[in-house]
């Protein structure tokens, strides 16, 4: 079992080493913007995600991490709920492509460059120079829900 709780100052360093752990995106970790799935026996934070702004006012659900000894036990699904259900109005985020269906329960649906805000127009464009177009075999995917 475990709850989920806003992230305390006290969860940054497991917001950090869950993120890593997992492969994602390790930019913009401000644990004030995170909710965190602890379990209730040990402590330990198993899950994590956030709404992350950027410069352009677009915001991005992003960081979301589960432990992969804890997948399959819905902690990803309630941590999108919940951070859906404090963030109305158009929300963004980048995803394997393979994610993409996953995502489309959510309401989120793929869009492409011309309907991107500048943010994500930007970091599809870095991608594509670094030649890291293939994310494990797939394509970087810019969904959009709102």
């Amino acid at each position: 079992m475990y709850q989920l709780r806003p992230a305390t100052e006290k969860d940054a360093d497991d917001i950090h080493l869950l993120i890593r752990l997992v492969g994602i995106n390790p930019m913009n970790l401000d644990w004030r913007r995170f909710i965190v799935a602890q379990a209730q026996d040990d402590g330990q934070v198993v899950g994590c995600g956030q709404v992350k702004p950027h410069r352009d006012g677009s915001r991005e659900l992003a960081s979301i991490a589960v432990r992969p000894e804890w997948r399959e036990r819905g902690i990803a699904t309630t941590i999108i709920e919940n951070l859906l259900n404090d963030s109305p109005g158009e929300l963004y985020l980048t995803c394997r492509a393979g994610m993409g269906p996953f995502y489309e329960k959510f309401g989120f649906r793929s869009i492409q460059a011309d309907e991107m805000p500048a943010y994500f127009r930007r970091l599809t464009r870095l991608v594509g120079v670094l030649g890291k177009m293939r994310l494990a075999g797939e394509g970087l995917l810019v969904m959009k829900r709102g």
